[in-house]
C-alpha cells in the first residue's frame, strides 16, 4: 500500500499565539508534559511531570463499614432507600474523604529582549507524525522560527530557537511556579535550577533549565538564564523526582540536563524522530481516494481553528476526522509510555493546583476510556502504565477489601491516586460507593492478553490480578431471593432512579452494569484460568457463580434496564449509559448474535439521546463506539460530528467542560471500531463504513488474536485486506457490504473462495496461491494462519 500521510491530515496549525490553556499546542515524552502557547515577545510553556502529586499515600477505609454492611442491604432490599442510603453515608464513607490533587510542575518563560516585537506571517504548529511543535514568524525583514521536542530518548524538553539575523536573539529564560515559587538558584553558569514539593506529604522535585548557543553569549544572572547576541539557541528543560528517583532527585536532573548539552541539537532531534516514528508510523489512514483529492480537499491550506468552524457550520472535511485520530495516537504516546505514570483525566497536562476532579484516576469510565485505542491503535506498549498502576493498587485494594467488605480479594472504587489508594473516596452517594473499579480495569489486563496471546504476560502479571478481583467477588456477590447472585451496596456511576413513591436513589443491589463487568470479568478468569493451568476448584466455582450473575434484560419500554427492577429514570439523558457496559467496551451484547439485545441496545441509545445525552465530550465519545458496535456507521459518524463541531477546544482537547483527555481517546478508539472488530468470533472488516468515508484506506491495525490488518476500500465497498498472523492459529473473517442483505446460503465457488449475492472474498497466501477456507458460512471465511505469514484477502464483486 502507498504512504497515505499528508499535512492536512497530520498538522494542527494556527496563525496567531494560544490565548489559553485551551489554545495551547500539547508536547509530552510520557513523563514530562508541556503545553506550548507560542507568544513573540514571553513565550510560555506550562510544564508537568506525572508524578508530581499533593499530598501522599492514604489509609482512609472506614473501620466501621463492615459492621454496617449486613443492615444497609437488608434496608434495600426493604425498599427504605433514605435509610439505606443515610446510613451508608456515615458508616462507609472514608476519613479523609478526598484524594489529593495531581499538580504542575510550574512555566517555562522565555522572555525577549523586546518584549513588543511585532512579528508578521506568524504560524504556530504541532506535527503528529513528528512529535515536534514549532513556531515561525518574521520581524522587521529577519525569519524566526522555534521548534519544541518533548524527548523520551534524552528525558528533557527541548526548545530550538533560530534567526537569520545574525545576533537577533537576546532573551531570559526562567523557571516560575505561582502562586508557590520557592525560586531558582544558579547551577552552573549556563543553568538555572528550581525545586520545590506538591505540598503536604507530596512529591519532592527539581527542575532545571540549560542553554546552549553556538554564539552570542551565555550567564546567569539572578534566576535566569541570559542568552544575548545569538542566532542559534538550545533550551533544555528537565524534571526528576522523589517518586522515581528517592533523595538524589536533584542530582539526577542536573545529570540529564549536562547529557543532553552534551549532543548537538540535530542528533537530539534525530533521536527523538526515531525513536517517535517507531511507534507512530506504526498506522496510517487515509479517508480520501488518493493525494490529489486530499490537497484539494478546500480545507487543506486552512487553520485548524478555522477548520473547526467550517465543520461546525456543516461543512465536510474528512481530513479533519483524519486529523482528529491521529491526534489521539499522538497524546497517548505523548502521555503513557513504559515506566511512567498512567495517563490521568488530563493525561499529563494540567495548569491548575486545585484542578477538576483533582485530575486523578476516575476509573468508573475515564481511565479505562483513556486505553481503549492502545490495542487496537497498535501502541499496546503505552497500556503498560496502566497495568503498572493495577498492580500498585493490588495491596492497597486487599486491604480496603478485608476492612470494608470482610471479604478477600481486591476492591477498588471510583478512584484512585498516583500511589493506587482504594479506599471509597468523596462524599456523593452517586459515585462513591461503587466497589467495581478493580473489576473493570483488570478487564484491560485480560484485553492486551486477547491482542497479544502472550501466555508469560497471563501468567505472571494478567491473571493474577484478574483473579484476586474476582476472589472478591465470590465473597462480595450476596443471593437476591430469586437465586441471582448480585452486587451491593453499589449504584449505577452517578445516575439516579426514582421509586414508585416518588423518592429518589442511587445506591441499590445488583445493577445492571455491575452484573455485566461480572460476567465478563469471571468469563474471562476462565479461559485464562484454562489455558495457564490447574486451579481446577477456583474454575469451579467461577462458572457456579457465573449461572447465577443476571444478564441483561430488556425493560417496558424496550430498553435494557439499568437496574435490577424496573423504575424511572430520574435523568433519562444522563451522561452515564452503564447499562449499556455488555456492547462497549464489553463482548455480551454482539449485533450479529443477539438481535434483540442489540435492538434493545439501540433503544436505550435513542432514548437517552432524545433527553440530551451525550452532553459532554467523553459520553459523545462512548456514544460513537456503541453504535460502531451496533454496526450503524450513519449514526457513529454522525455523533463524531457532534463530538468535532460542540465538545472539543481549538487545539481539538476534549471538552467535557473542562478540558478532559478522555474524549479524545474515545474517539480515536471509536474510528477504529468503525473500520475493524474483533470482539466476537470473527475479523469484521469495515462493520461501521459511514457514506461520507466511500473509499479510503489504513495500515497497522490491530485485532485480537495476534493480527495486524491493513485494509483498503473504494465506492463504499472493501477492495482488499492484508493479515498478518503472530501466531499460529484460526484467523475467520466476515465481510458485510452496504445494501441489500446477503443471501444465508453463501455458495462457495473454489477452493479458497466464497461466493453469493453478488460478492466472491479469496484468501491468498504469500506465494499467492489461493488457500482452502475450512467453514461454509455466508460472508464468512476461515483458515489456519501461519505465524509470520501474511495473507491477502480481495474481494470482488461480481
Amino acid at each position: 500500500m502507498d504512504t497515505i500521510s499528508y499535512d492536512s491530515t497530520t498538522k494542527l496549525r494556527y496563525t496567531k499565539p494560544a490565548a489559553s490553556f485551551n489554545e495551547a499546542l500539547p508536547l509530552g515524552n510520557g513523563r514530562l508534559g508541556g503545553m506550548v502557547y507560542g507568544r513573540v515577545g514571553e513565550e510560555r510553556v506550562s510544564l508537568n511531570e506525572d508524578s508530581i502529586w499533593h499530598g501522599g499515600s492514604q489509609r482512609a477505609d472506614s473501620p466501621d463499614a463492615n459492621q454496617w454492611l449486613p443492615a444497609i442491604r437488608e434496608l434495600l432490599r426493604e425498599g427504605k432507600q433514605k435509610e439505606a442510603e443515610h446510613l451508608a453515608v456515615m458508616s462507609m464513607m472514608s476519613s479523609p474523604k478526598y484524594m489529593h490533587p495531581y499538580q504542575p510542575l510550574g512555566d517555562l518563560l522565555i522572555r525577549m529582549q523586546d518584549r513588543s516585537a511585532a512579528a508578521d506571517n506568524y504560524e504556530r504548529s504541532l506535527e503528529l507524525s513528528t512529535g515536534i511543535a514549532a513556531v515561525a514568524y518574521w520581524h522587521q525583514g529577519y525569519r524566526y522560527t522555534r521548534e519544541y521536542i518533548s524527548s523520551a530518548v534524552a528525558g528533557v524538553l527541548v526548545i530550538r530557537l533560530e534567526t537569520d539575523h545574525p545576533a537577533g536573539l537576546s532573551f531570559g529564560v526562567h523557571l516560575m511556579r505561582r502562586p508557590f515559587d520557592s525560586g531558582s538558584r544558579k547551577a552552573d553558569d549556563a543553568t538555572v535550577l528550581m525545586s520545590g514539593d506538591g505540598g503536604g506529604e507530596g512529591v519532592r522535585f527539581a527542575a532545571g533549565v540549560r542553554a546552549a548557543a553556538g554564539d552570542g553569549r551565555v550567564q546567569v544572572i539572578g534566576d535566569f538564564v541570559s542568552v544575548h547576541g545569538a542566532s542559534a539557541v538550545t533550551l533544555l528543560a528537565a524534571a526528576e523526582t522523589s517518586f522515581y528517583h528517592g533523595e538524589p532527585y536533584e542530582q539526577v536532573c542536573l545529570e540529564r540536563l549536562r547529557a543532553a548539552a552534551a549532543l548537538p541539537y540535530d542528533a537530539l532531534k534525530q533521536a527523538h524522530l526515531e525513536e517517535y516514528g517507531a511507534k507512530y508510523n506504526r498506522m496510517q489512514l487515509s479517508l480520501f481516494p488518493d493525494k490529489e483529492a486530499r490537497d484539494i480537499h478546500p480545507s487543506a491550506s486552512l487553520p485548524t481553528d478555522e477548520r473547526l468552524r467550517l465543520y461546525a457550520s456543516g461543512e465536510e472535511d474528512p481530513g479533519l476526522e483524519e486529523l482528529f485520530f491521529h491526534y489521539g495516537r499522538y497524546l497517548l504516546i505523548s502521555c503513557s509510555r513504559p515506566g511512567t505514570q498512567a495517563a490521568n483525566l488530563q493525561g499529563i497536562w494540567n495548569e491548575s493546583y486545585t484542578p477538576p476532579w483533582e485530575s486523578k484516576y476516575t476509573i468508573n469510565i475515564n481511565t479505562q476510556m483513556n486505553y481503549w485505542p492502545a490495542e487496537v491503535c497498535n501502541l499496546s506498549e503505552c497500556h503498560e502504565p496502566l497495568f503498572d498502576l493495577i498492580e500498585r493498587m493490588l495491596p492497597h485494594g486487599r486491604n480496603t477489601a478485608r476492612r470494608v467488605y470482610g471479604c478477600e480479594g481486591f476492591v477498588a472504587h471510583h478512584n484512585t491516586n498516583l500511589w493506587g489508594n482504594t479506599h471509597i473516596e468523596g462524599v456523593l452517594a452517586t459515585s462513591s460507593i461503587w466497589p467495581m473499579g478493580a473489576a473493570w480495569l483488570t478487564l484491560h489486563m485480560w484485553e492486551r492478553f486477547r491482542f497479544s496471546l502472550d501466555e508469560s504476560f497471563l501468567r505472571e502479571r494478567a491473571y493474577p490480578c484478574m483473579r484476586e478481583a474476582a476472589l472478591f467477588l465470590l465473597q462480595y456477590l450476596t443471593e437476591d431471593g430469586q437465586g441471582r447472585l448480585v452486587t451491593g451496596p453499589s449504584l449505577s456511576p452517578e445516575n439516579k432512579f426514582t421509586l414508585p413513591s416518588g423518592v429518589q436513589g442511587t445506591l441499590c443491589m445488583g445493577p445492571s452494569m455491575d452484573s455485566q463487568i461480572v460476567s465478563e470479568l469471571l468469563r474471562a478468569c476462565i479461559k485464562a484460568s484454562e489455558i495457564i493451568g490447574g486451579e481446577e476448584e477456583f474454575r469451579g466455582r467461577l462458572k457456579t457463580a457465573l449461572d447465577h450473575i443476571p444478564q441483561p434484560a430488556i425493560g417496558k419500554n424496550g430498553t435494557i434496564m439499568e437496574w435490577i427492577q424496573e423504575v424511572e429514570e430520574a435523568d433519562p439523558g444522563h451522561r452515564h449509559i452503564s447499562h449499556l457496559f455488555a456492547l462497549y467496551p464489553g463482548h455480551t451484547i454482539r449485533a450479529g448474535e443477539h438481535p434483540e439485545l442489540a435492538a434493545a441496545a439501540r433503544q436505550t441509545l435513542v432514548n437517552r439521546l432524545a433527553h440530551g445525552g451525550g452532553h459532554t465530550g467523553w459520553s459523545r465519545a462512548w456514544i460513537i463506539n456503541f453504535w460502531a458496535r451496533l454496526q450503524e456507521g450513519e449514526q457513529a459518524h454522525a455523533h463524531l460530528r457532534q463530538l468535532l463541531s460542540a465538545s472539543v477546544y481549538p487545539n481539538l482537547l476534549d471538552c467535557h467542560p473542562p478540558f478532559q483527555i478522555d474524549g479524545n481517546f474515545g474517539a480515536t478508539a471509536a474510528i477504529a471500531e468503525m473500520l475493524l472488530q474483533s470482539h466476537g468470533e470473527a475479523l469484521e472488516l469495515l462493520p461501521a463504513l459511514p457514506a461520507a468515508w466511500s473509499s479510503g484506506a489504513v495500515t497497522g491495525l490491530r485485532a485480537r488474536g495476534g493480527f495486524t490488518v491493513d485494509l483498503e476500500w473504494s465506492g463504499g465497498r472493501l477492495h482488499q485486506a492484508r493479515i498478518a498472523a503472530d501466531h499460529d492459529g484460526w484467523c475467520s473473517i466476515r465481510y458485510c457490504p452496504p445494501g441489500p442483505a446477503q443471501p444465508e446460503n453463501g455458495v462457495r465457488s473454489k477452493a479458497g473462495s466464497l461466493s453469493g449475492g453478488g460478492l466472491s472474498m479469496h484468501v491468498h497466501d504469500g506465494n499467492g496461491a489461493i488457500i482452502q477456507a475450512l467453514e461454509e458460512e455466508a460472508q464468512r471465511i476461515s483458515f489456519e494462519a501461519r505465524r509470520g505469514a501474511c495473507y491477502l484477502v480481495e474481494i470482488q464483486n461480481k
